[in-house]
């Protein structure tokens, strides 16, 4: 009688196409998950920008999410020369403005904030201390991505929003 190799035995052909089939079927499993769960965290990706607005007798500043999910902001940092302040009215040209809480908030996509709105004669004064300020926000998506943004409107990833209390904008 003949002996029959064993990887040439029938049994042992399909139980190692088998076998193959079903290790290729895990690795595309795999990927699939891998690629369903960067579709949804872009699916909520938000994208929040600053910017200011002038007119002739206004200013204002906002904070847009122009991303396609809700931005959970953590910290607002605003600085003027470089040291924090607190609130809008430390800053003396700032005296007479309407504003609006900015930190701890959640900004839906497509939607806007307006922190600060001044309506006066003063616009050349609030300009002059406009270009010494500095405003940082640091946001998350629901996914816990952070990053962090300034006036440049480039956001930087960071691992979490931390900050330390004296720095905080609490307005």
């Amino acid at each position: 009688m003949k002996t029959v190799k064993w990887f040439k035995n029938p049994e042992m052909i399909i139980a190692l196409s088998a076998l193959f089939i079903g290790l290729l079927t895990a690795v595309i499993s795999i990927y699939s998950a891998y690629i369903d769960r960067a579709y949804a965290r872009a699916s909520v990706w938000p994208n929040v920008e600053l910017y200011r607005s002038f007119e002739r007798h206004s200013f204002s500043y906002g904070v847009v999410n122009s991303g396609t999910g809700p931005a959970l902001i953590k910290y607002a940092r605003v600085a003027l020369d470089g040291s924090p302040i607190k609130r809008w009215s430390d800053i003396e040209a700032f005296a007479d403005i309407s504003q609006s809480h900015i930190h701890n908030r959640t900004l839906p996509a497509e939607q806007t904030i307006t922190p600060l709105i001044y309506e006066g004669e003063a616009i050349a004064a609030i300009l002059e201390v406009d270009n010494r300020l500095a405003i940082e926000l640091c946001y998350c998506s629901i996914y816990g991505d952070c990053w962090v943004v300034d006036r440049n409107n480039t956001p930087k990833p960071v691992n979490e929003c931390v900050i330390e209390h004296q720095h905080a904008f609490l307005q």
